[in-house]
């Protein structure tokens, strides 16, 4: 089963290096045998401060990130990757029916997470995804869109407001590059997941509310009244077409 499975959907992922940071050595070893079976470089770490020593060592595209760890915790673990401007994919491991720690790992500027106990092959599936969906354009791909005193650069993966280069997580790129290819266009929450997060995403519906208010945090001039991105109430979002 699992031979099959790894050639399903390969795309250049024999050279990703995975961090797994789990301090439970059994669950860690589980992860490692069954990512590298996957044809995954793993690297392994048991605390907060081991993970984030092997990240600026390493540079991982992809972080398994457990949120009970000792002395660092997974979420500020989560928030040192992002302040250092990694856009490695973190996908962040939670306990069964702590609802609040998904959220907060997702405002934190997770990807993804799952909740244990966990299947490995739907981790792998889930690694794979993030990796397609964050994957450099292609050279046809490779053009600006522009709207107001908004500039797109997808070639360059940039996104400016006012001349300023904004920072915005590959996930959050991703969002505004749907909304601004299709301005004035209502999509719905069902529509954006399945545009961003894929077809087969497994998680809550809840995160596309969660990287739109932090998205809201980056660019507009005030979140709470926000300008760019409308919130379609009963449906979801739209991006507001320039007059």
């Amino acid at each position: 089963m699992i031979d099959s499975y790894i050639i399903y959907g390969v795309k250049n992922m024999e050279n990703v290096k995975v961090l797994v940071v789990e301090d439970e050595s059994s669950i860690r070893k589980f992860i490692n045998i069954n990512l590298e079976r996957s044809g995954f470089e793993v690297i392994e770490a048991e605390s907060g401060e081991d993970g984030l020593k092997k990240l600026m060592e390493c540079s991982p595209e992809v972080v398994v990130l457990d949120i009970m760890l000792p002395g660092i915790d997974g979420f500020e673990v989560c928030r040192r990757i992002r302040e250092e401007k990694s856009d490695a994919v973190v996908i962040m491991l939670t306990a069964k029916g702590q609802d609040m720690d998904k959220i907060v790992g997702l405002e934190l500027g997770a990807d993804d997470y799952m909740v244990k106990p966990f299947n490995p092959l739907e981790l792998v599936a889930r690694i794979r995804a993030n990796l397609r969906r964050i994957s450099k354009p292609s050279e046809e791909d490779k053009n600006i869109i522009a709207t107001g005193k908004i500039k797109l650069d997808i070639s360059a993966q940039k996104f400016y407001k006012d001349g300023n280069d904004i920072e915005l997580t590959p996930r959050e790129f991703a969002i505004v590059k749907v909304f601004m290819e299709s301005q004035g266009k209502a999509f719905s929450r069902d529509e954006l997941l399945n545009h961003i997060w894929g077809r087969n995403y497994f998680g809550d519906i809840k995160t596309v509310d969660v990287h739109i208010r932090r998205l809201r945090e980056k660019i507009e001039d005030d979140p709470s009244d926000p300008k760019l991105i409308e919130t379609v109430w009963g449906f979801g979002y739209r991006w507001r077409k320039a007059e």
